[in-house]
């Protein structure tokens, strides 16, 4: 019997830095695109499955649903015919987490007005007249100190 080419469990863990139970996981939710099994009934690994690992958590940590991921995956052991849908999904994920960007940045904006009211109260030693607006937008001499400390 000729053994597959490739890596075991272990060694993928090791490589990808998850352990072997999550990578049991993640391959049980077929998640794994390409996982083979050898003679023995092992799984085999190659190195694109250690990227793959890599780019499922940037998903992940993005925002997108083991559901989602399951489905691209899905799409992925279709091949080439799905390719318009693979991009699809990720279009559509990349436009959640623009939104998602775009309002982390106005929280953060919110919040550099706040620390900027703050250094001015504490510099002065009196409450300046106006606290940064809630919507997003500051005003007052806080906003301005703010406003030229962003990019």
């Amino acid at each position: 019997m000729t053994d597959l080419p490739g890596f075991r469990i272990g060694e993928l863990a090791a490589r990808s830095g998850r352990s072997k139970h999550a990578i049991r996981w993640y391959d049980a939710q077929g998640l794994i695109p390409g996982v083979q099994r050898d003679a023995a009934g092992q799984r085999r690994f190659n190195a694109r499955h250690v990227e793959w690992l890599g780019f499922v958590d940037r998903l992940r940590s993005s925002g997108m649903t083991i559901a989602q991921i399951r489905t691209y995956t899905q799409l992925i052991k279709q091949g080439p015919p799905s390719l318009p849908r693979q991009r699809a999904l990720l279009a559509a994920h990349r436009e959640q987490v623009a939104a998602t960007i775009a309002a982390w940045q106005d929280s953060l904006a919110l919040i550099d007005a706040k620390l900027a009211f703050y250094d001015c109260w504490i510099s002065t030693g009196r409450r300046p007249d106006r606290e940064p607006a809630v919507a997003g937008k500051a005003t007052g001499p806080a906003a301005a100190k703010s406003k030229t400390a962003r990019p």
